[in-house]
């Protein structure tokens, strides 16, 4: 079938002619042939579409040819690639798509200079990307088409051409006005942009140093700074927002000299927004000082800085005029730790974001140094304190900042953050105790919510965690053991609690502390000296399933250590952990929802792995009656675990633990005939082989990987025991081979029944398992990813091939 228009051909420049000596990875023939009539279709109006999908991978494979040779090759080799470009100037009712498309791939083909040289000969460019090109019509008007112009912009934006381009075509200015666009989209990919020509401009000549003065900076750098010092002395909002974003990607990508004159020359007009009541763009401006602390020379001042919220509540706070400890900065010579924090919003706002810009420097090794730990700890104590009510300020700023972050849970939620993260330092120890005492009181207080809680559990467990020891001992130190007997009514109470979320997190933090301190005589005693174990029992049987599965792994833990408490009398003992594997069992049958069953085969797993008593008392029956429930459950991860479950009794049984990288040679077992078919009974009679071979074809791939994974490892394990098969007669695996292929088609209605170690090893040994990996290891649509399928297939969508030439999903 003829494409309507295929032979239609658009008036061309005179263009060069193909460049001798040029070689490169172009294009297979058959994606050649196919090519004219797409770029026909996609030049055409009256034609139906594909959609986006399919133009952003035809985009990606044009991408990976440009990469991996010469684009003026691609278009002196498919002209009807440069026919399409010109037919997007052409005054007609193109689809924005299209357009869109056309404007990025020529993008990608003008990246390289000589292809840039080559468009620009033609006037393409100019007329795509100028003020003459789609920039005065009607399809501007679609965010999809100047989305297009910008992308295609920052592809060709490579090289030295490309700068003299947009310094000549009114791109600039365009950038400019887009930073305002209704979409945001489109306004954030022109300030990215921006940050590009920027950088690009700034390389100097011929890959040199750019110079240092900033009135003897390239054309294009010195119009864009000149536009952000504009911005940055407007009075909107909005455009301030952007010149500070602009800047934050600047110095967060760039560390060359050029950047420290560039804040030497902007920093005094940042330096004026923090004077400014309400602080414009606050967020943007914090941003903008945690992207200019990062390099070396402008640290110190940035920092300062950057600290200047948390100054303000000491000064708010503070009983003495003395120092606070917080440096006191200055931006551009104008001080700036007197700035005071007045609407709510403003003082939320810079609070939130420099606790969480301060979080992400803390472990980072270009923090500055010295780091104040100390004044830092207690100024996130202070900001609990106000926000908690327990504050008592002396003056009226203080009580003003106590009005304005009382109750204010964005505050908490930052600080509780940031004082977790500190607890890798050192502190006074009086500052310690002060830590402690103001997590426990947000732990107690009635109006935390379940967000604060959660935050607060997760400090208090890090405090915990990193509070002194003995050398020598992993136990908890006498003060962390006193706070743990005041917080243990606590844990008790929130266990109790009617919000789901409070539960959740309060056994969360139980299972945690078990799991560190567990086996340590002061968290043992405290713990079972409460009523923590029992209330964690009866949470098994929570309404809310995510409170179940947290209590099945909780009590999972507590049993672990022994923390289950049996009934008194010798009769009763066990008896407490016998029922809790028996209810474990129960919830892994029963439960409608499938994050507790997940959580059971979790910790049946690691009990398995551990040699729980309750396990290692009949191992093979635990291992049978587990595998029987989890290979028919309908949730795949459950299946996935009752695997992982079942290649833990393997390695046990064969007494060789596997390789945790997929990939690695495990070493064969050399095993005589006798005791490698006695090794296999136990696994033929916990049926562990009928729910690997059934789960090789589940339809969950995970579920599949892992069974592949389990018999490659058997297979490696048993590969020189080749004479279990030569000591016996010949193993009749035909039935099995036959179930197996009746399972791969769908019908897996019949059992294999019992196995026998012959049977299993032939089969195991027949299957290409390396085979399936792979397969399994290849995305869903690995098939129609080749590029000839894409062509095909959007080509079928307008009918130009016939209904078996396409290769369709």
């Amino acid at each position: 079938m003829r494409v309507p228009g295929a032979r239609t051909r658009t008036h061309t420049p005179n263009w060069p002619t193909r460049c001798p000596g040029i070689s490169s990875l172009t294009m297979d023939p058959e994606c050649s042939q196919l090519l004219p009539a797409l770029c026909a279709v996609l030049a055409d109006p009256r034609q139906p579409m594909a959609d986006d999908t399919c133009l952003e991978k035809l985009l990606d494979w044009f991408k990976t040819i440009t990469e991996a040779g010469s684009s003026l090759l691609l278009l002196q080799e498919n002209p009807c690639l440069v026919e399409l470009l010109c037919h997007m100037l052409k005054p007609q009712d193109l689809s924005s798509r299209v357009l869109s498309f056309s404007l990025r791939l020529t993008g990608v083909l003008a990246a390289q200079e000589d292809c840039f040289q080559y468009l620009q000969q033609g006037e393409l460019l100019p007329k795509l990307f100028g003020e003459a090109g789609p920039l005065g019509g009607a399809a501007w008007t679609s965010p999809a088409v100047r989305s297009g112009w910008i992308q295609g912009l920052r592809s060709l934006a490579q090289h030295a051409s490309a700068l003299h381009f947009l310094a000549h075509c009114g791109a600039v200015d365009t950038i400019f006005s887009l930073q305002e666009d209704s979409s945001l989209f489109v306004a954030s990919a022109a300030g990215q942009l921006l940050v590009h020509i920027l950088g690009l401009s700034m390389q100097g000549p011929a890959g040199g140093p750019p110079s240092l003065q900033a009135g003897d900076w390239p054309a294009c750098a010195q119009k864009i700074v000149g536009h952000i010092e504009e911005s940055l002395r407007a009075t909107a909002t909005p455009q301030i927002t952007q010149a500070l974003n602009v800047l934050t990607t600047t110095f967060g990508h760039c560390h060359n000299p050029w950047t420290q004159v560039l804040w030497v020359q902007l920093s005094p007009l940042v330096a004026g927004l923090l004077e400014k009541d309400p602080i414009p763009a606050a967020h943007s401006l914090v941003d903008l000082l945690l992207s200019v602390a990062r390099p070396q020379a402008l640290r110190a001042q940035a920092f300062a800085v950057l600290l200047q919220p948390l100054a303000c509540v000491f000064k708010a706070m503070a009983q003495d005029p003395g120092p606070s400890g917080v440096p006191d900065g200055t931006v551009g010579g104008s001080m700036t730790a007197g700035v005071p924090l007045p609407s709510k919003a403003a003082c939320v706002g810079l609070l939130c974001r420099s606790l969480a810009h301060l979080e992400l420097l803390l472990p980072l090794p270009q923090r500055p140094c010295p780091w104040p730990q100390a004044p830092l700890l207690g100024a996130a104590v202070t900001l609990l304190q106000l926000c908690g009510g327990s504050a008592r300020p002396a003056c009226d700023m203080g009580r003003h900042l106590c009005t304005l972050l009382l109750g204010c849970v964005r505050v908490q939620r930052a600080a509780l953050d940031f004082l977790g993260a500190l607890s890798d330092g050192t502190g006074p120890r009086e500052l310690v105790t002060q830590v402690f005492a103001v997590l426990l009181e947000y732990l107690r207080s009635p109006d935390s919510s379940p967000t604060v809680l959660k935050k607060a559990f997760q400090a208090t467990f890090r405090w915990l965690l990193n509070s002194p020891k003995t050398p020598g001992c992993w136990d908890l130190d006498p003060h962390a053991l006193l706070f743990l007997r005041d917080l243990l009514p606590v844990l008790q109470k929130r266990l109790c609690s009617p919000c789901w979320e409070v539960r959740d997190s309060s056994l969360e933090f139980l299972t945690q502390m078990t799991r560190h301190w567990g086996g340590q005589a002061g968290f043992r005693h405290a713990l079972l000296a409460s009523e923590v174990p029992k209330l964690t029992e009866q949470l098994l049987r929570d309404p809310e399933s995510y409170v179940r599965a947290s209590a099945v792994t909780a009590m999972g833990q507590l049993s672990s250590q022994g923390l289950c408490v049996p009934p008194a009398g010798p009769e009763h003992q066990g008896g407490q952990q016998k029922s809790l594997l028996v209810e474990l069992l129960h919830i892994l049958s029963t439960d409608s929802e499938g994050f507790p069953r997940r959580a059971v085969m979790q910790v049946f797993t690691q009990w398995l792995r551990d040699s729980h008593a309750d396990v290692a008392g009949d191992t093979e029956q635990f291992v049978a009656g587990v595998l029987q429930v989890a290979s028919q459950d309908l949730d795949w991860e459950v299946r996935a675990q009752g695997l992982e479950l079942a290649l833990v009794f393997l390695e046990q049984t064969l007494g060789q633990p596997r390789s945790h990288c997929p990939h690695a040679v495990t070493p064969p077992v050399e095993a005589p005939v006798g005791p490698l078919a006695q090794a296999l009974q136990p696994l033929c009679r916990v049926r562990l082989f009928d729910f690997a071979f059934r789960a090789l074809f589940d339809c969950d791939r995970p579920v599949a990987q892992k069974s592949c994974d389990l018999l490659l490892f058997l297979r490696a394990q048993t590969a020189s025991s080749s004479s279990l098969q030569e000591s016996r007669s010949s193993p009749d695996v035909a039935s099995v081979e036959a179930a197996l292929q009746r399972w791969q088609a769908g019908d897996q209605a019949q059992p294999l029944g019992d196995l026998e170690p012959e049977v299993v090893l032939a089969v195991v040994r027949s299957l290409d398992l390396e085979g399936l990996r792979g397969a399994l290891a290849e995305s869903s649509d690995h098939v129609e990813k080749s590029p000839q399928s894409l062509l095909q297939d959007m080509l079928a969508t307008v009918g130009v091939l016939g209904e078996n030439e396409a290769d369709c999903y």
